[in-house]
């Protein structure tokens, strides 16, 4: 692997001696209206990022060869795990050769990198801890389930474990400060990795027994009673449903059965995190974030990684940890928009660093940016995805990346909107000041042999931007979007038009029927296919009219394609 560096290096403790002012550079967070951002060499900055597979960073002959791919595919930032076992092989001797491995090839490729802590819990287990760790179990306890059984987690209870693990992270955290201070490579760092209990909701090892059985923390039954008006609905009603208590056990104040024993972990977790976030805070301020699997399913506590930072328990853990800058979903199952909702909140910036590759992460990463101002967008094992400059995904990364200027300047201040159809749910519909905005799947349209051939829709997505009263820029693949004057009223609609602009089947007639308009009416004025420069202005390619906005009908950027249009209306009667 490399040479071992030992604790306490002159380097290292002369940076220790820094004032904490030489850190000002450093990536942090700040707010803008209701986003917060990340900010990046003093800039905001989204991250279009990718998160290696478990394996694909335990080599430096890896890392080399994976880089300039990541490059090549339009990333910004790449997502590393930083494994405990090789990082210290023995007790108190640290290799980094990996850690300086992915900084060299970040810098070469023009990558930012934010690593991943597989520390005592990777995906509940204590995989990645070291083999001197793990046979040591007497002195490194691990949890029990009801029936006694010791599985290989590392129990959060104990002093022992929560030392090693934090030295260890700490030396971590000292490296990167030493050696990227001044770069800035580094713009943020996950705690363990999807922290939680399996096969029981909570340990039941003498010593947890004994906590469980305690009043619970003063700490928390406070923090319930400030924010009961904006606690997640099922922690509310859980704590109603046993009268609102401010002091008790466990079972007293939330009730006896799986969920308040899932409680109890969560609390008992984020402590430990809280800790492990101070002890960073004190080397290198940079923001830390702790990542959770979605309870998805219909599975109960104990058959997922219970007690993480899941968006149930998230007050549990703001109150608990309340050094860690946000709680963050890993999505791999249906339903992601709701998934996205439940984590962008008043006390919680969306970031999603693991979703499942897939094609639709294109779409995916523009919804999240325009509609719930993420800070961030990351498909797992990104390495095995494609190069191909027209593949989705790099399509997509091009165009957000070319947006940045925009995105980042008009993120909280609500003029912005995300946009995600598939065939169950092709048409949302948007009021915004004088307009009626219909924006549909592009699979809608008549003529696309594809919406009822029976053809799988593929999603489509993007963002509405309203730059003025008229003005709007409209980027995405696979989407449609017609516009309205709200006071326009009318008796009845036309016919279904083709894409010549005539009535389908030879009809010219409504049947009959009288329309009547009053109003005004609202005209797509013009639409332009643009390129964003760097200050945020735009760079004319083409002027889209007759055919390509169905002679002045709709805009529309067609699947399969990732387009930035730049549309001006007027208004008429």
């Amino acid at each position: 692997m490399g040479k071992y560096i030992l604790p306490g290096s002159l380097l290292l403790l002369l940076f220790i001696m820094l004032p904490i002012q030489a850190q000002q550079g450093l990536a942090r967070l700040q707010k803008q209206g209701v986003a917060t951002q990340l900010m990046v060499d003093d800039k905001p900055f989204l991250v279009l990022g990718g998160e290696l597979g478990n394996s694909s960073a335990s080599s430096v002959e890896d890392i080399q060869r994976i880089f300039p791919k990541l490059q090549r595919m339009g990333l910004n930032t790449v997502l590393v795990p930083v494994y405990w076992d090789l990082l210290e092989p023995m007790e108190d001797a640290y290799d980094f050769t990996l850690i300086d491995q992915t900084i060299r090839q970040a810098r070469e490729n023009q990558l930012k990198v934010i690593f991943l802590w597989f520390g005592a819990w990777k995906n509940s287990m204590s995989c990645y801890a070291p083999l001197w760790f793990k046979e040591d179990y007497k002195k490194y306890p691990r949890v029990h389930t009801q029936t006694g059984k010791p599985l290989e987690i590392a129990s959060p209870f104990s002093e022992n474990v929560y030392q090693a693990d934090s030295r260890a992270f700490s030396q971590l955290v000292k490296h990167i400060a030493a050696i990227d201070k001044n770069e800035g490579t580094v713009v943020m760092i996950q705690i363990e990795n999807e922290i939680g209990m399996l096969e029981d909701a909570r340990d039941y090892s003498t010593d947890a027994n004994k906590r469980f059985n305690a009043s619970v923390p003063e700490a928390l039954t406070d923090y319930l009673q400030k924010n009961k008006q904006t606690l997640h609905p099922q922690m509310l009603e859980k704590w109603q449903a046993q009268g609102c208590l401010i002091q008790g056990t466990w079972q007293e104040v939330f009730g006896a059965d799986i969920y308040t024993d899932e409680i109890f972990m969560a609390w008992s977790y984020a402590r430990y995190v809280e800790r492990m976030a101070q002890a960073a805070r004190s080397i290198h301020h940079i923001p830390l974030y702790v990542n959770a699997a979605m309870n998805s399913r219909g599975r109960k506590p104990g058959q997922y990684p219970s007690a993480g930072p899941l968006a149930h328990l998230i007050d549990i853990w703001h109150c608990g940890a309340p050094g860690v800058d946000l709680l963050a979903p890993d999505l791999y199952d249906n339903g992601f928009t709701g998934w996205v909702t439940q984590y962008k909140l008043h006390n919680n910036p969306l970031f999603i660093p693991e979703i499942r590759l897939a094609d639709n992460n294109g779409v995916r990463a523009f919804y999240v940016f325009a509609e719930h101002d993420a800070i961030g967008f990351s498909p797992f094992s990104i390495e095995d995805g494609s190069d191909d400059p027209q593949s989705p995904l790099l399509q997509s990364y091009a165009k957000l990346n070319e947006l940045m200027p925009l995105l980042t300047h008009y993120q909280g201040k609500g003029v912005m909107n995300g946009l995600l159809f598939d065939e169950e749910n092709k048409e949302r519909v948007l009021c915004q000041g004088h307009l009626r905005i219909i924006c549909r799947h592009f699979f809608t349209l008549p003529w696309d042999p594809r919406a009822t051939n029976g053809s799988v829709w593929p999603e489509g997505g993007g963002m509405l931007l309203r730059l003025n009263k008229n003005e709007y820029l409209i980027a995405g693949s696979g989407i449609v979007v017609e516009f309205e004057h709200l006071n326009e009223k009318k008796a009845i609609r036309v016919q279904a038009l083709g894409e010549d602009g005539f009535t389908l089947n030879g009809e010219n007639k409504a049947n009959g029927r009288v329309e009547k308009w009053s109003g005004l009416r609202v005209g797509i004025g013009s639409v332009d296919e643009v390129a964003v420069n760097d200050d945020g202005s735009f760079r004319y390619i083409r002027r889209l009219n007759g055919d390509q906005n169905h002679q002045g009908r709709h805009v529309r950027i067609p699947v399969g394609q990732f387009r930035i249009l730049h549309v001006k209306l007027y208004e008429y009667n």
